[in-house]
């Protein structure tokens, strides 16, 4: 994933391989001082609604039977009751809660890409933990232990490490719930391959089961499946490089992942798009070589378009690209080239533009 990002769901669910879990001093000392309101993974049976290979469940538009358990990325995941005090990491999860009028359950966010859209503005604003944010990196266990969470969510894998927010097996023996963006997962027999619509509307899904919030889930999934049958793809046969951050070495998106799913439903050829991977290093030499018709610039804080714009326009060799001597860039916010509820208002906005260039 772009800088410092990566990005990878959950193919078929295969059993989880339980590890044996030696806790060192400092986590048993946590074990005994915190506020344990889950179950470890694993302890009891799965509940009505297990989960199923799209990562949904077998009955939809029904109540959550509890204990729910899950297969999250290869680890086994047990739910006694609906979450009701849940750290979100990274914007996708967040908004994820929000858009799903979960909102109220969220007690603390972290690692937010950006501000959140125009359409969950009012729902953010109603919310003190996600106005005022626990950290704008990956918090570390210690904080997120203190708000006495029953659900860390995470946009990736690597957040739930013991370096970061705490791994997946103390924070479980801690009472303390994980759950993963099935997209995020890196295992090969999980990660998406490729990424598409199905995955997020799955997770969507998924997390409206874990919320006995299926009614949400399914209206927002239908919503959602609507506005992307709305969208009228190019026909030009356009080609297009995704550039997401770098400067000697641009970092782009390749062909699995959330750029590639977009790229299509827009109608761009991806000139990246024969790398499998989600995201690659791609020299700027092959970007001139494919000359692509447009550039999809990536909008980040800490990496804007206008900042890749100046850098592509003063460099003699990348001037010289069809796309940036006409002008032809599309940009994107980067909470919305993660998977995840924004992904179907980031084609709705490229495709926009698309429309609108002069080619």
């Amino acid at each position: 994933m772009p800088s410092p990002r990566t990005l990878t769901h959950a193919l078929p669910r295969r059993s989880a391989r339980r590890a044996v879990l030696v806790l060192p001093a400092a986590a048993l000392a946590l074990l005994l001082t915190a506020c344990s309101s889950g179950t470890a993974p694993g302890s009891g049976p799965s509940g009505g609604g297990d989960a199923s290979p799209s990562g949904g469940t077998t009955a939809t538009a029904t109540a959550t039977t509890y204990p729910l358990t899950l297969d999250d990325c290869g680890f086994e995941v047990t739910f006694d009751a609906a979450p009701e005090r849940v750290v979100t990491i990274k914007s996708s999860t967040t908004e994820m809660l929000l858009a799903l009028g979960l909102g109220d359950r969220i007690v603390a966010s972290a690692f937010a890409d950006g501000p959140v859209p125009d359409s969950l503005a009012d729902a953010a604003a109603d919310v003190p933990a996600v106005a005022e944010p626990l950290s704008d990196q990956v918090p570390g266990a210690e904080a997120v232990l203190e708000t006495e969470p029953d659900l860390v969510y995470a946009g990736w894998e690597s957040n739930l490490t013991a370096d970061g927010a705490g791994d997946r097996e103390t924070l479980a023996q801690l009472g303390v719930a994980t759950y993963v963006s099935p997209a995020a997962c890196k295992a090969p027999e999980y990660m998406p391959d490729p990424l598409t619509f199905d995955d997020v509307f799955a997770e969507i899904t998924e997390v409206g089961t874990i919320f006995d919030a299926q009614d949400a889930a399914a209206d927002l999934v239908a919503e959602q499946r609507a506005t992307l049958d709305g969208v009228a793809r190019d026909e030009r046969g356009l080609t297009a490089l995704w550039y997401s951050s770098g400067d000697d070495i641009p970092y782009v998106g390749a062909g699995i992942g959330a750029p590639q799913m977009i790229m299509d439903a827009v109608g761009l050829e991806n000139v990246a798009g024969d790398v499998h991977d989600t995201w690659t290093a791609f020299a700027w030499e092959e970007a001139i070589a494919a000359d692509p018709d447009v550039l999809v610039l990536v909008d980040a804080a800490w990496n804007t378009a206008a900042a890749k714009i100046e850098r592509l326009e003063s460099n003699p060799a990348t001037a010289e690209l069809t796309a940036v001597r006409e002008g032809r860039y599309l940009t994107i916010p980067f909470p919305a080239t993660e998977a995840g509820v924004r992904n179907v208002d980031a084609v709705v906005d490229l495709a926009a533009q698309l429309e609108a260039l002069d080619l």
